[in-house]
């Protein structure tokens, strides 16, 4: 196998990453990433090392056509790639009163996880649990989004901690911060996110980042929580850059790769 030399060699991390991990958000043949089945095959033979989740955006999971999304969750599962379908999805079936149908259908097409999000719905604690196992025992491991679409104060870090370390007792590994909760909070008290990066549970957490700000909002999430921080909602055209960032190369984050060498 050809490889570059050792001298040469950055300092990436091989998966299964701890830190500085990217979830892209997988919109289907589209603007911020042409994927389909064989746009996700040219995505992951060249960026597959630097996706470590793949959500399946919104309705998608209903939109596209069981044939062609049955491949695409193969080509995600069998590159090492959680594939998981967005929690829109989840909150539309908890509507409709058949999670469980959902849970069915998900399995039928291979999917292994699920985002379970309250972006529109709240959920008591118990019904939270009560989901959780359900989940469990259908064979999709659940990844938890905290977070309003439109909320209308900023992150109390008091109520997030606490709502985290229950689920996290749960045994919910991944949990995601949505994104409109961390642009009302930078707005409204940014001392918030300061305070948020140092909590000891913060390592296990994925920021939702903003596709249609790249790289702008992306840059600021890493000044806020440094290069390493765990990120979701990368569109799939953005995950190789992204990667690049994180290693200090390219002009907006002015090369600075070539800072251990004095420059």
């Amino acid at each position: 196998m050809t490889k570059p030399p050792s001298s040469l060699a950055l300092p990436l991390q091989t998966k299964p990453r701890k830190t500085g991990r990217t979830s892209i958000i997988d919109y289907g043949p589209d603007n911020m990433g042409w994927t389909g089945e064989h746009g996700v095959a040219d995505l992951l033979s060249c960026a597959g090392n630097y996706i470590d989740f793949a959500k399946i955006y919104a309705f998608n999971s209903l939109l596209i056509p069981p044939q062609s999304l049955k491949k695409i969750i193969t080509l995600y599962n069998n590159a090492d790639v959680v594939c998981y379908s967005g929690g829109i999805l989840f909150e539309y079936a908890h509507c409709k009163n058949d999670v469980a149908g959902m849970l069915k259908y998900l399995n039928e097409l291979g999917f292994r996880a699920m985002e379970l999000s309250e972006n529109y719905i709240s959920l008591s604690t118990e019904e939270r649990n009560r989901y959780f196992d359900l989940c469990k025992k259908s064979g999709i491991s659940v990844i938890y989004e905290f977070g309003r679409k439109n909320p209308e104060t900023e992150i109390s870090l008091e109520e997030l901690e606490s709502l985290i370390k229950a689920v996290l007792d749960q045994g919910i590994e991944h949990i995601i911060l949505e994104e409109s909760e961390i642009t009302m909070t930078a707005k409204k008290n940014p001392n918030v996110l300061k305070e948020l990066a140092k909590k000891e549970w913060f390592k296990e957490i994925f920021v939702e980042a903003d596709p249609f700000r790249f790289p702008q909002n992306h840059l600021g999430l890493f000044e806020d929580f440094g290069t390493q921080v765990n990120l979701a909602n990368v569109a799939p055209g953005q995950a190789l850059r992204l990667e690049d960032y994180r290693q200090g190369i390219g002009r907006a984050v002015d090369y600075t790769i070539f800072k251990q060498f004095g420059i």
